[in-house]
């Protein structure tokens, strides 16, 4: 069998809650580098508010589409991650989004 086909057998034996955290794991932490948030020496360097807000939304709109399929236990963490990149947000833009406005708010409310 090829790898393909050994992949796609692998990736149907994955539960849905992994998923969608593995899934927002790796938005959180791109949105996290994109806000500067980064662990390397030159990550103010990789400050892109742009990109931040994009993947902040995409993974405010995962994570409140998911939270009532996937246990509280799951969910609260996941809440707890997108809350802390959405003010980081607020705290990094020098141009201040009015409540409600911010990255993911239409999805979670205002942060402030």
């Amino acid at each position: 069998m090829n790898d393909a086909t050994d992949e796609i057998r692998d990736i149907s034996e994955v539960p849905a809650v992994e998923l969608i955290n593995t899934v927002s794991v790796h938005l959180m932490s791109a949105a996290a580098v994109k806000l500067g948030l980064g662990d390397t020496e030159d990550a103010a360097a990789e400050i892109d508010l742009d990109e931040a807000r994009k993947l902040i939304t995409a993974l405010a709109g995962l994570v409140t589409a998911a939270a009532p399929e996937i246990s509280d236990s799951h969910a609260r963490p996941l809440r707890d991650g997108l809350r802390s990149l959405q003010l980081a947000f607020r705290e990094t833009s020098s141009i201040p989004d009015a409540p409600g406005a911010g990255p993911g708010e239409k999805f979670t409310g205002s942060v402030v």
